[in-house]
């Protein structure tokens, strides 16, 4: 019987995790302000991100999109309010000079607290 309903438990820990990572987020940043001049990629596999930073124009405004290849995932960018999920892009105007720290925001796994990189406004 213990047996029985500690698989049962494990069971509805894996569906509800699962079901969070379909779970559609609704994404927030700076309204666009011009045209798009290009392309920030982030792409993200299992607990990493595949550069420790990226480096954009301060006033450029440009097509972020977060490519998860492993895994599902989402990113914020602290301090200029910017929310994308999994596969999504966003439009975003860094009108910010500065260094901002970027974070998976969708939990993802063990190495989730780590999951990080650097934005540099020049």
């Amino acid at each position: 019987m213990k047996k029985t309903l500690l698989y049962v438990l494990a069971l509805v820990a894996v569906l509800a995790v699962i079901s969070a990572c379909g779970k559609k987020e609704e994404s927030s940043a700076p309204a666009a302000t011009g045209p798009v001049s290009g392309e920030l990629k982030i792409t993200a596999t299992n607990w990493q991100f595949d550069q420790k930073e990226y480096k954009v124009k301060k006033g450029d405004t440009m097509k972020v999109t977060l490519d998860s290849k492993e895994g599902a995932h989402a990113i914020k960018i602290n301090g200029i309010n910017v929310d994308v999920g999994t596969n999504k892009s966003k439009d975003v105007t860094f009108d910010k000079a500065g260094t901002y720290d970027i974070i998976c925001s969708q939990p993802c796994g063990t190495g989730h607290a780590t999951m990080k990189a650097k934005l540099i406004v020049e």
